[in-house]
């Protein structure tokens, strides 16, 4: 459950001490303090507090350790406190090193929004590829080709924002943006693991067009939402089969065509159409099986049964990893983080927040977007753990258990984010 709005107690400046759970009555911007709400933990807080030139503050105690100072008895509710004057506080280096942060979150979320208009713009190119690609094979598959150079360019080549993946799920869309994830995603690690430039080509246009025999399949087991009987289940395994034949057809090359045909077959020989095992695998198809089967945990048909990202690359990593190419498995866990974008959160303020974006260096410190009702939605609070040592992760949350307000806010199933600094992203470890 988020945070229950702080009780109408008021304390004047000279009655804050360590401890006391308070509220400051201006807006977020104007004070340097991460959160509007929070307890007490230094005398040093105590002083810009005072600073702040407000006559009183709102306070908490059901969530203070102690008593104002002064006050040997619990107060009596009041009324809101009046507008808080504020003197001057442009003149706090506190407050002039908040405002610079402000212009770097305003810097990040624009570059959020560009990469984010270009998945838009590349799911719109996947609908007209997958449209048209019998009617018309060799053009989509130059469009496709295209794509991926795109994507590369859009998603891989800028790291101030080297990849951002929505996963939307629209109105009969889920493939397009699936295979858009599973080709993204894929190519990420297999720049990292050091393919090169033509072998990310073909990886990107076999991950986009990974299920296309799933269009040989009835629309009620390609995407099932109930437990597909044996019979439901053999027909299903073969849009391998249906895929590989479907795209000899229209003139795919081998490389695609070994992705198509083996991005189901899994390490351990539990996998399908042929139970391959561990260099059986083409390489290619084994880095679109890692992340083909991440990405079916977190997005299935079903939403109900749909895993956080915390809670799958854990799944993935504790019970499953014989399933997995080792050394791509590790590079995912080391790009994704320990708590990987898209997990909700909960942080040791009680705040609750949404991992937006990767530290890859300091994977227990990634960014994070705060919930508070107090913030517009379009305004939302984001906070760089890694400047924020006061603050942690306390645990993980699943959506489903969050109330409505929260959901909507931070939109957990509505956006997941793979997102790398640069700096981080140069000073990581081979």
């Amino acid at each position: 459950m988020p945070p229950q709005p702080l009780q109408e107690f008021v304390v004047t400046p000279d009655q804050l001490c360590v401890g006391l759970f308070v509220h400051i009555d201006l807006p977020w911007f104007s004070h340097p303090f991460s959160f509007n709400s929070f307890k007490i933990r230094s005398a040093e807080q105590i002083k810009t507090l005072r600073e702040l030139g407000v006559r009183q503050f709102r306070y908490d105690p059901e969530r203070s350790d102690v008593q104002p100072r002064g006050m040997a008895a619990q107060p009596e509710p009041v009324a809101p406190p009046p507008e808080p004057i504020v003197e001057d506080p442009d003149t706090s280096a506190a407050l002039a090193s908040k405002r610079e942060r402000i212009a770097r979150l305003a810097q990040r979320k624009r570059q959020v929004l560009e990469v984010e208009k270009a998945f838009i713009k590349a799911a719109g190119v996947m609908r007209n590829i997958n449209k048209n690609l019998f009617a018309r094979p060799k053009e989509c598959l130059e469009e496709a080709g295209e794509l991926v150079n795109q994507m590369v360019v859009a998603f891989l080549d800028r790291p101030e924002a080297a990849l951002h993946v929505m996963g939307e799920h629209a109105g009969g869309e889920e493939s397009y943006f699936h295979g858009l994830n599973v080709s993204i995603l894929s190519m990420m690690l297999a720049k990292d693991l050091d393919f090169t430039r033509p072998q990310c080509q073909l990886l990107g246009v076999g991950a986009l067009l990974h299920d296309v025999g799933l269009a040989d399949i009835p629309e009620r087991l390609a995407r099932p939402r109930h437990d597909l009987s044996t019979p439901e289940r053999n027909l299903r395994e073969l849009h391998c089969e249906y895929g590989v034949r479907l795209g000899k057809q229209i003139g795919l090359p081998d490389a695609v065509l070994r992705i198509i045909a083996q991005h189901h077959e899994l390490a351990d020989g539990s996998g399908y159409p042929k139970r391959l095992k561990g260099e059986q695998i083409d390489p290619l198809a084994r880095i679109v099986s890692l992340v083909n089967y991440y990405d079916n945990l977190c997005n299935p048909p079903d939403l109900a049964k749909a895993m956080t990202p915390h809670e799958a690359l854990s799944l993935m990593f504790a019970q499953r990893r014989a399933k997995f190419d080792a050394r791509a498995l590790q590079v995912m866990i080391r790009s994704l983080g320990v708590y990987p974008p898209g997990s909700v959160v909960r942080l040791s303020n009680d705040a609750l927040a949404l991992v937006s974006s990767v530290n890859p260096v300091k994977p227990l410190r990634p960014w994070v977007t705060v919930f508070d009702p107090s913030v517009p939605r379009d305004e939302a609070i984001m906070l760089d753990l890694e400047q924020e040592p006061d603050i942690n992760i306390a645990k993980a949350l699943r959506p489903i258990h969050l109330p409505p307000e929260v959901y909507e806010y931070l939109s957990p199933r509505k956006r997941v984010t793979y997102y790398f600094d640069s700096d981080s992203r140069q000073g990581r470890t081979p």
